[in-house]
């Protein structure tokens, strides 16, 4: 033991002589390398807001101020975990009082100022961000944030409280505007998103889990993420929880660069990856819900899916680009235009369609009553075909009556495993159909690729398919080391389905 200990004490005198000379070593790197948000934190922070909404309940069975997806045992165990504290009183929950001051714009907290009896008490709904975009009191959210909401109260870093008016939601980009009745308020300044690169530093500052001015910090993981939304999202690992949406994504310039807006996760809490907004596409529409109170956008009535990679093969395209229209709504703007079921959109006014998800924002930029150009692939060769833009309205589906399809006819599978027959002339008419054979049967390779008894084959590659004959000729001249692209049209939806055909023997 005695041995060890003066080991030991030999170790620590030699390590305390160095200390002189290591901390200065070690602080060195970080400091030139990691960056610092303080000053950021204090340009930008006045002008990130909280929001909370409440909503009329009748009986007063309100839930205290939690954000949703959180109860009472999981807010209380969390602040007695990490924090060491009970949970805090919410200035949300019935019946407490509001720790903030009043202010000029009207709105407490506990019980509806227009319900002085406290009949119909208000509950807290949610709670979410947003920052100030004029000093004169209009501030940006997401739409989820304010929806359903009965009354918002929007709450500032001095702790004044003030009642919102509600300017414009627009649900498909999940962007708000509410209207305060303050003057000469901070402001965050705007960015350019399209400038935003990966791997840059990022800070979003927030209400996570009604935790008020909460900063944390990041990097861009990705940029123009595509996650079935109408936008493409800014993706991120900033830590951003419930309560964070609708604040700021700031750069180091201190310009705000996105909204914060969804996570992905399967717990409900951070789990590495978040989705911010683009600044650009969302002051496009702030600016419209400030002048209207709502988004006007344009239409050309088609449904698009993807271009594969198969199907890009197949049809000789250089690239797996653009968007492949599946259906043409009778009497809109593409069908004037001569747009078909089974053409690849690669333009839309001289701007590359590089995946079907960038033609709805393009489209829906545009202005109704614009004319424009489409540059469309079709049968081996490019076209352009002028189109006028129409006002987006509620989505609208073509259905044609269907005759049931008459009992299939006893025929040899060919390299495609399709037995195919024509279409009477009753049924095209119904159909609008010009040309197509129906399939009465289907193994091998069509089974593979998903075909089924009662779809419709338009087009092998880039011949328009005229009778069952001659859909028999063309598929016995098929290469069976090369794809085949059928075009196919089950229901109104009509797409290209590559297929490899058998050997023959």
């Amino acid at each position: 033991m005695t041995t060890f200990s003066v080991r030991k004490f030999l170790a620590a005198v030699v390590v305390a002589a160095c200390l002189p000379l290591v901390p200065h070593m070690a602080s060195a790197a970080p400091a030139a390398n990691l960056p610092d948000f303080t000053d950021l934190v204090d340009k930008v922070g006045p002008a990130v807001v909280n929001i909370r909404t409440t909503t009329r309940v009748s009986g007063g069975s309100a839930r205290g101020g939690l954000p949703p997806g959180m109860d009472d045992g999981d807010m209380s165990e969390f602040f007695r975990r990490f924090f060491g504290i009970p949970l805090p009183q919410s200035p949300q929950s019935p019946g407490s009082p509001s720790p903030r001051g009043g202010d000029n714009g009207g709105g407490g907290s506990g019980g509806s100022p227009d319900s002085p009896d406290n009949s119909d008490p208000e509950q807290n709904s949610g709670v979410g961000s947003g920052f100030i975009l004029s000093a004169d009191g209009y501030v940006m959210t997401n739409a989820h944030v304010v929806d359903d909401a009965d009354t918002i109260y929007v709450t500032l870093t001095d702790k004044r409280e003030f009642k919102a008016k509600l300017i414009g939601v627009d649900d498909r980009t999940d962007v708000a505007v509410v209207k305060i009745n303050a003057a000469n308020l901070p402001t965050i300044t705007i960015g350019d998103s399209n400038k935003v690169r990966v791997g840059e530093w990022v800070v979003a500052i927030g209400s996570p889990f009604g935790l008020e001015n909460t900063v944390t910090a990041g990097i861009v993981s990705a940029k123009g993420r595509d996650t079935g939304d109408y936008l493409p999202f800014i993706q991120t690992d900033v830590a951003v929880n419930p309560g964070n949406s609708g604040g700021p994504l700031i750069n180091m310039q201190g310009e705000v660069i996105g909204i914060n807006s969804q996570i992905y996760s399967r717990t409900g809490g951070f789990m590495g990856i978040s989705f911010a907004i683009p600044i650009d596409e969302a002051m496009r529409v702030a600016d419209q819900l400030k002048n209207s109170g709502k988004v006007v956008r344009g239409r050309i009535a088609v449904a698009i899916g993807e271009v594969t990679k198969d199907v890009a093969d197949s049809l000789g395209l250089p690239k797996a680009q653009g968007a492949l229209v599946s259906s043409v709504e009778p009497g809109g703007p593409a069908d004037k235009a001569g747009v078909q079921p089974g053409d690849i959109i690669l333009k839309f006014n001289g701007h590359s369609v590089d995946t079907a998800t960038d033609l709805p924002r393009m489209v829906g930029d545009t202005k109704p009553g614009t004319k424009t150009t489409l540059t469309i692939w079709r049968k081996g060769q490019t076209h352009e075909l002028l189109v006028t833009i129409a006002e987006m309205q509620a989505d609208k589906v073509a259905k044609a009556d269907q005759k049931k399809p008459q009992a299939p006819k006893q025929r040899a599978t060919n390299a495609l495993g399709i037995a195919v027959s024509d279409i009477p002339a009753d049924q095209q008419k119904a159909l609008k159909l010009h040309n197509g054979v129906q399939i009465d049967a289907v193994d091998g390779p069509a089974v593979r690729v998903g075909l089924q008894k009662g779809d419709i084959i338009l087009r092998v590659g880039d011949t328009d398919v005229t009778s069952a004959k001659q859909f028999d000729d063309l598929t016995s001249h098929l290469d069976s080391q090369k794809m085949a692209a059928l075009l196919v049209r089950r229901g109104d939806n009509t797409q290209f389905v590559p297929i490899r055909p058998r050997a023959q023997k």
